[in-house]
């Protein structure tokens, strides 16, 4: 677009397309928003695209049940939804691509850190010390932040006010929850090895 000029105003309600064409539309709009974003789109972002009396969860359904078979699926990952593979074709993209920075390669005690923020949170140094009777490193802590898995809560309501820690919604992306409800019970936690403490 040449400098001065402004883009069109988006036609949300496009009247002048039948209904079943309408809807079409709506539906490949939302499929290249999800297309074109790294992070999960919330259905107030989605409903910008879409017209008045659009419902974005009926849209957002009927464009799943469009990829029904295909190696991709919308999921709903932390107050919102994603394009992301299915699982059965990580080894394929393992094999073909250069997926190895975008894994998480975190260690079992990583995790255990991760489960014991997400469970406690907001948590601090000291009480995830409490939580597994050891010191947690700041380059474990700073390596979580780094990767976006965890962010600074509000500071500890006591003396020198700590920092707390809390997950984020990459810890949510990451791990394929919709949001903290859907993280196991404490109780499959612990069969699988990974104690979040008590």
């Amino acid at each position: 677009m040449a400098q001065g000029e402004t883009e069109p105003e988006l036609d949300r309600e496009l009247v002048d397309l039948p209904p079943e064409l309408r809807w079409r539309e709506w539906m490949r709009r939302i499929e290249a928003v999800l297309f074109a974003s790294a992070a999960p789109v919330s259905r107030e972002d989605l409903a910008r695209v879409v017209g008045q009396g659009a419902s974005v969860d009926l849209l957002v359904a009927d464009l799943a049940a469009d990829l029904q078979g295909r190696a991709f699926e919308i999921a709903r990952l932390g107050g919102g939804w994603m394009f992301r593979t299915r699982p059965a074709y990580a080894p394929a993209i393992r094999a073909a691509a250069d997926v190895g920075n975008q894994l998480l390669n975190l260690s079992e005690f990583d995790v255990a850190v991760l489960a014991a923020i997400a469970y406690h949170q907001p948590v601090t140094r000291d009480g995830l010390k409490d939580i597994f009777g050891r010191e947690i490193s700041r380059d474990l802590i700073g390596r979580l932040h780094a990767r976006g898995l965890i962010a600074n809560g509000p500071r500890a309501p006591r003396r020198g006010a700590p920092y707390t820690f809390v997950t984020t919604e990459a810890f949510l992306v990451a791990f394929g929850l919709e949001s903290l409800h859907d993280l196991p019970d404490r109780e499959q936690m612990q069969d699988a090895g990974l104690d979040a403490g008590p």
